[in-house]
């Protein structure tokens, strides 16, 4: 492809209505370019977009790709899924009144619903699945409390059927976030629109996350929140991802692990007036817990929103 010059890179700017930040990564692209290249001429045509560099960003390189429509850009950005698009709305002091929970971690939220406790047995948890073909990986399953970086059971799908399994709380961190190499873990997930999430939110990596009772912060301690009709089932809608590898701390060194976080919306009227900013996705319902594990993504992610009001009780203690 010609290289552009300065003034064509001035004047694709005003032509070209669609344009995507992708991050260069730490070794450059090398090889990974040619593939590219020629993706974009087959399917896009040498004129109808452009390649220019797109200056830095959060610390990192970036090249910016213009298209004439947005069917374009989305199917490019399909089409090669392990680029990293530079999103500067999850960049520290990025600010925006309408900006949605999970782009920018305040205090506030960084201490949300990082508390929770699971104290049914693995034999219960079989029993909600009857029917559906089943496997028992976890081990032997303490029942207490679960905070984040510890290991937690999720149900997820196996080669087969289903199989509950024991992940690390905490999805890997946005790069773009990252101020070392260590990656303390995301607990929480709001902003479905981020392009780093996108990548996780089908099927094969959606899971359940068996609860029983959550923490909200409060002043003096944390309040917690169980179902109003008690005995009732609870999973947090999660999503997962295995055989990650990253620096979780630095005491060990990179290690491998199968990694969880769950989704988080709006809060109810019970756990709005603790904490206004957001509540755990609950699912409580088999015909939910079906269509968040199965369902394409544009059914599933209905799933985000809060329980009703009434669903939950204020509790002393977890149960």
């Amino acid at each position: 492809m010609t290289r552009r010059t300065e003034l064509q890179s001035k004047a694709d700017e005003r032509a070209f209505p669609v344009r995507i930040w992708f991050y260069v990564p730490p070794n450059g692209f090398g090889r990974a370019m040619m593939p590219m290249y020629k993706w974009l001429d087959r399917h896009i045509g040498k004129a109808s977009y452009a390649l220019h560099g797109g200056g830095g960003n959060g610390g990192r390189d970036r090249i910016a790709l213009y298209f004439r429509c947005p069917h374009d850009a989305s199917a490019f950005a399909d089409a090669f899924p392990n680029l990293e698009v530079a999103d500067g709305t999850i960049l520290p002091g990025y600010y925006s009144p309408n900006a949605p929970h999970g782009n920018v971690v305040t205090d506030d939220e960084a201490a949300m619903c990082n508390l929770y406790s699971q104290t049914t047995a693995q034999e219960a948890v079989r029993r909600l699945f009857v029917g559906l073909e089943w496997s028992d990986g976890a081990g032997n399953l303490e029942p207490g409390s679960i905070y984040p970086d510890r290991l937690a059971p999720i149900v997820r799908h196996s080669s087969n059927g289903l199989e509950l399994v024991r992940a690390r709380w905490g999805m890997p961190s946005p790069a773009s976030v990252l101020k070392t190499e260590r990656d303390p873990g995301v607990a929480n997930v709001r902003n479905l629109a981020s392009p780093h999430w996108r990548r996780w939110l089908g099927p094969a990596h959606r899971c359940l996350v068996p609860v029983t009772s959550f923490a909200e912060p409060k002043k003096g301690g944390n309040q917690w929140f169980g179902p109003a009709e008690p005995g009732k089932p609870m999973f947090f809608a999660g999503i997962e991802v295995r055989g990650w590898q990253s620096l979780r701390k630095v005491k060990d060194g990179p290690t491998t692990d199968d990694l969880f976080a769950f989704l988080t919306c709006t809060p109810n009227a019970e756990v709005g007036a603790v904490h206004p900013k957001a509540m755990p996705a609950i699912l409580t319902e088999p015909d939910e817990w079906e269509t968040w594990l199965s369902a394409p993504f544009e059914i599933a992610a209905k799933l985000q929103r809060p329980l009703p009001d009434g669903a939950l009780q204020l509790l002393d203690e977890p149960i």
